[in-house]
């Protein structure tokens, strides 16, 4: 994003505010659309009741009643709380893919595939590192 041109996001932050908020790799991650590694997540094994946060705005995005083993290395869920994700098509490594960001900053968080489980079939990969987790 360009600090000089006005954020399409209610929560904005210039690129130095947003350095120093975020660690270097929720940074790479989020606000360079990078991916952490698979597995490397202690989210990922997450089950406990409670709520899943944008670790760069705070805004309230997934459930913890949502979210299921993917077996793919990322936490998954197969619904956001409604309004708080946002999507655009991401066209990088000669794939299109739904990419997910977060409706209040436009942090990227990840995916969104059709191969989930219901009630909706879709899985939401999403990034642990653009993550907070909030116990019930």
């Amino acid at each position: 994003m360009n600090d000089a041109s006005p954020s399409p996001f209610p929560f904005a932050l210039s690129d130095e505010e947003w350095r120093r908020r975020l660690t270097p790799e929720q940074y790479r991650v989020m606000r360079r659309h990078g991916t952490e590694r698979p597995g490397s997540c202690a989210l990922l094994s997450e089950k406990r009741p409670g709520l899943f946060r944008c670790a760069g705005c705070g805004q309230p995005l997934f459930e913890g009643s949502a979210k299921f083993e993917s077996g793919t290395g990322w936490p998954s869920f197969y619904a956001p709380i409604e309004g708080s994700v946002g999507f655009s098509t991401d066209r990088s490594f000669g794939m299109v893919r739904q990419e997910v960001h977060c409706a209040n900053c436009g942090s990227h968080l990840g995916h969104v595939f059709p191969d989930g489980p219901p009630p909706t079939g879709l899985r939401f990969c999403i990034n642990g590192v653009a993550l907070v987790f909030e116990p019930a």
